[in-house]
């Protein structure tokens, strides 16, 4: 069947039975013995197998897969698929990245009755790839895919702040690669970090709310809202600045959160930046690693006469911007250089450096956060790129060079 058909037959069905569908599909051309989606759940540091959808018991905590140490981890992070032996009797093993545009969504896992040939690969890849769309469409429909990526109950303090985040946690696109990470304390401190792609301009937020649990996640409710309406009508960077702090000083009773609004032209490469009260970003360049100091205005909704000023930062072709929260800055992490954390990141795509970071702030806090944990990681590759692979990041400026996958799905 053509990708057109697998997609059509998916959405033929139930929202919480279009993953049937591929599977049953799979089955019949490839004889496939066994054919399962696992997603990838909030943290990133496991998946959880989504079974058949009368077999999805969504009042039981979903049962997670670490990814460490395991094949899982080795296709998610290289975004190429593996194939291997399997321990049950003569069956073979692949397993393949479903990704959109950079976002790991989770991974596509087959036994097969022997080795795949290139042509099978193909349709594998193929599948994984319309997989990834049809995630994406029918999670709006059903609770089933939500589920799945929540391996522990979420407060309603935390069911809060992650609707606020970004539908994808990671984008690959031609002139750069951004993603965001977000580990909530023990009590979620308001935390949040929002991005968005127009014709022209690539536009980046992080905010951290003061407070915990609800009120902080109300606070953060407010100040999202504000500057998703003040861009989604078409305002500058400073009247997005403006329409937060004076949301905030209206409806925020008395509370306050700090932000960085960042936009970058996909033009020209020319940038905007506005710092309200907010830790100093990092950058890398050429393997070293150093804070930018901007002008630092008041937070959103404090209550004394202020201005927001419109700053340039200095963002080059093969620079790592990393934005992030006091929570990276966590008391019980004083050991961690987070300079050295992002030199020894430098070889991953943002995503994995992304959660690699907040790993390492979790593991040096024994896993009880203070504070909320977010950083935002952006690599930017300039404007002078017109394509490349939107799953590995590899330059495809030259039409001609192959997928770093080994096959080429159908898009990218």
């Amino acid at each position: 069947m053509s990708l057109a058909g697998v997609l059509e037959a998916a959405e033929a069905a139930a929202p919480v039975e279009s993953l049937d569908v591929v599977a049953r599909i799979l089955k019949e051309q490839l004889g496939a013995r066994s054919v399962s989606f696992l997603i990838t759940d909030f943290t990133g540091s496991s998946v959880v197998r989504l079974g058949a959808a009368g077999s999805v018991e969504t009042g039981e905590p979903a049962r997670r897969i670490t990814l460490r140490g395991t094949v899982y981890d080795d296709v998610i992070r290289t975004q190429k698929p593996a194939v291997e032996d399997s321990r049950h009797g003569a069956l073979v093993r692949v397993v393949a990245p479903v990704t959109n545009r950079g976002d790991a969504i989770g991974l596509l896992e087959l036994f097969l009755p022997a080795a795949p040939d290139e042509q099978v690969m193909r349709e594998i890849g193929e599948s994984a790839h319309a997989l990834a769309y049809i995630v994406i469409a029918n999670r709006s429909f059903t609770d089933v895919y939500q589920w799945g990526r929540r391996t522990s109950p979420l407060s309603l303090a935390a069911e809060i702040q992650h609707r606020l985040l970004p539908a994808s946690l990671a984008c690959e696109a031609a002139q750069f690669a951004v993603a965001g990470a977000l580990e909530p304390a023990d009590h979620v401190g308001g935390d949040t970090f929002d991005y968005v792609i127009d014709r022209d301009a690539v536009q980046l937020s992080v905010t951290d709310a003061m407070g915990h649990d609800v009120q902080a996640a109300l606070l953060a409710t407010l100040v999202v809202g504000a500057l998703r309406r003040a861009r989604r009508a078409g305002a500058s960077l400073l009247e997005q600045a403006d329409e937060a702090d004076q949301a905030m000083r209206e409806h925020g009773r008395e509370g306050y959160v700090t932000g960085q609004l960042l936009r970058i032209s996909l033009l020209d490469g020319g940038t905007e930046f506005i710092n309200a009260g907010h830790p100093w970003p990092l950058l890398m360049r050429d393997g070293q690693v150093r804070q930018i100091v901007p002008k630092v205005d008041l937070p959103f909704g404090v209550r004394y006469p202020h201005t927001y000023r419109v700053q340039s930062l200095d963002l080059r072709p093969g620079d790592r911007l990393v934005m992030l929260t006091d929570g990276m800055l966590e008391r019980n992490a004083t050991n961690l250089d987070l300079s050295d954390l992002i030199v020894g990141t430098r070889a991953l795509h943002p995503r994995e450096a992304a959660r690699a970071l907040i790993g390492a702030i979790v593991g040096a806090s024994q896993g009880h956060l203070e504070d909320d944990a977010t950083v935002m990681c952006l690599d930017w590759h300039g404007t002078g790129h017109l394509q490349r692979d939107a799953a590995t990041g590899a330059d495809l400026t030259d039409a001609s060079q192959p997928s770093r996958r080994g096959w080429s799905a159908p898009g990218q």
